[in-house]
């Protein structure tokens, strides 16, 4: 006569081995859980809020519960062949989309951007914004601005767009925020154009495009998009198709303690943004 297989999951959770090995496997989820769940809420005390940090988030208070309940879920997986299954398709399903976001970030290394050929003549350098929480320019758009310093001290001639619109919550709009920082460091107000409209990057290369059509730049000459380093590839596709004959693309280094968040709010824009032919 078979075993019932609730009672073959009691058996099995009593096994000493098993034992063993189940208290490692839940130190393992509780302890990573928490460092992922610690340091997307460090982060959201920091005012930012955005996909690549609340995914850990979730992941982190998912490996927190199952730490917490291992038993109990066991016991209701091993209770049915087919929850197993899925249990064991789940995890599979997890590792392989691990193994493309490592994948993804070992790619996106290639593409952080190349120097602009030396005699270039570039007419138009665009600035793409990356948020203000507390309406002030967080580190990542501070990377973008002092980049973007340097490239307009490479083109005096240059016009520089600041492009950022109203964060959602927020009264200020970036492209003033962003303004305000090249106008404290010697940018002339004449040289700087606002684009205070935008909400995501499509729209920041495509209105930027506009405002330079009104300035009489000509949008197939050269213009150099300064953005954050893993964002230069897409950047740049989005701004030839918004009709910029000849776009170059600078990055400016992600700050260490967001790099892997930003990393993989990229891994799911750059999914968006095929799906939508944005580029």
């Amino acid at each position: 006569m078979n075993m019932p297989l609730d009672n073959l999951a009691t058996n099995y959770l009593e096994n000493p081995a098993v034992k063993q090995s189940t208290r490692w496997i839940r130190l393992a989820l509780a302890l990573v859980g928490a460092v992922l769940l610690g340091d997307a809420v460090a982060l959201m005390g920091m005012g930012l809020f955005n996909f690549g940090i609340t995914l850990p988030a979730c992941i982190g208070i998912a490996f927190l519960l199952l730490a917490l309940c291992w038993n109990g879920v066991a016991r209701w997986r091993k209770a049915d062949r087919r929850r197993q299954w899925l249990w064991r398709a789940g995890w599979m399903a997890f590792a392989v989309w691990l193994v493309t976001v490592g994948v993804f970030f070992y790619g996106i290394r290639s593409g952080m951007g190349a120097s602009v050929p030396p005699g270039t003549a570039v007419k138009a350098i665009i600035i793409l914004g990356s948020g203000t929480p507390n309406c002030k320019a967080s580190p990542t758009l501070i990377a973008r601005l002092d980049q973007g310093l340097v490239q307009a001290q490479r083109w005096p001639q240059a016009k520089v767009v600041v492009s950022g619109g109203q964060d959602f919550g927020l009264q200020c709009v970036e492209a003033d925020i962003m303004a305000d920082y090249l106008f404290a460091r010697g940018i002339a107000a004449d040289r700087v154009i606002r684009e205070g409209r935008s909400t995501s990057t499509e729209e920041n290369l495509a209105f930027s495009r506009r405002l330079l059509d009104g300035q009489g730049i000509d949008a197939a000459g050269a213009i150099v998009v300064v953005t954050s380093d893993f964002h230069v590839r897409r950047a740049v596709g989005i701004a030839r198709k918004a009709g910029f004959g000849e776009a170059f693309g600078v990055g400016a280094r992600t700050p260490l303690y967001l790099r892997f968040h930003a990393w993989l709010r990229e891994y799911f824009a750059a999914i968006s943004s095929w799906i939508l032919r944005e580029y």
